[in-house]
């Protein structure tokens, strides 16, 4: 019990260096003589008080210093660079069928809309707001004039954090089965697919077609990525296989909501876009069709880590 001071110094200096860092190398080293000395008493302590506070105390304090002299460093920027480098092409690939059904169900539900709403315009009031109705019947898109009404850098959040919260929404609604990915990728295909069709039903079409391709190129393969992750998780589920459906869920998972890492910031990116470029009548159809394709193919190029390089592995699921 004479080495209580010691024990308490060493704990306030495993705090100390699990919360930052230090260029001390006697600090250091003395860290290394702490986990020595905790380690000797806590062999002795066990065999000699196993039944006390003593022990219990030097066990939280021996298990702090281990964490603190082993902690790995922090090494953001490469480890970010080894998942979109190494980690999400594999990802990719294994989700590629899931990709194809997803942008089947959303093209397919597309063109459903596009029909129902082509046969019967008085279903538009299903999928479009009564505001915009009336804006499309007087010849004019619900789009025009709208940075005079809110700033593009206030545009862009509200868009981009929408576009966010939609595509988590996707690969969490996989969740049940996946029948709630099924549900946010037929709705949404639904409604963009009714929305053409009336628009094009008053002359709109090549307007809203202008105002969707700067960013919709991205921002629609997102939700089919998105779909498509959730999807994985869905049938992971329903068909878990020989290692049991909470081990198939938890891999399923874990290797699709990386996907989520690279969705995340196209998304700000389309936002951004939709924000700046979309709205703003100075951009012609040229400048907009060219920043909608490049932006496609700066996305399928960091999908195929070929924008970082090369892998330097590639890991089958």
């Amino acid at each position: 019990m004479r080495r209580a001071d010691r024990w308490r110094e060493a704990e306030a200096r495993s705090r100390r260096l699990a919360q930052g860092t230090t260029e001390d190398a006697a600090d250091a080293t003395r860290m290394a003589d702490d986990y020595r000395l905790l380690a000797h008493d806590l062999a002795r302590a066990r065999r000699l008080v196993p039944n006390t506070r003593t022990r219990e105390y030097l066990e939280a304090v021996y298990a702090q210093a281990h964490a603190s002299l082993h902690h790995t460093a922090a090494r953001f920027a490469p480890s970010l660079l080894e998942l979109l480098r190494d980690d999400i092409p594999p990802v990719v690939q294994w989700l590629r069928p899931y990709i194809l059904w997803s942008t089947l169900i959303f093209v397919s539900a597309g063109g459903a809309g596009y029909t129902l709403v082509d046969r019967y315009p008085e279903l538009i009031a299903l999928f479009a707001s009564p505001d915009n109705i009336a804006s499309v019947e007087h010849g004019k898109l619900w789009t025009e004039g709208l940075l005079n009404i809110v700033p593009s850098s206030v545009l862009s959040v509200q868009i981009l954090a929408n576009n966010i919260v939609v595509s988590l929404f996707a690969w969490c609604a996989g969740f049940f089965f996946g029948l709630g990915t099924l549900y946010i990728l037929g709705l949404n295909g639904m409604m963009l697919g009714a929305v053409l069709a009336f628009v094009s039903q008053h002359g709109l079409r090549d307007q809203l077609l202008s105002f969707i391709v700067a960013h919709g190129c991205v921002e629609l393969s997102v939700m089919c990525l998105s779909g498509a992750a959730g999807a994985a998780v869905g049938e992971a589920l329903v068909r878990p296989g020989a290692a049991g459906r909470i081990e198939s869920f938890r891999i399923a998972a874990s290797r699709s909501g990386k996907l989520l890492v690279v969705c995340v910031p196209l998304l700000v990116g389309a936002g951004l876009i939709e924000g700046y470029v979309s709205p703003n009548p100075r951009f012609s159809l040229t400048a907009r069709i060219a920043i909608g394709v490049s932006y496609w193919l700066f996305m399928v190029l960091m999908l195929s880590g070929r924008l970082f390089g090369r892998p330097r592995r590639s890991a089958a699921y």
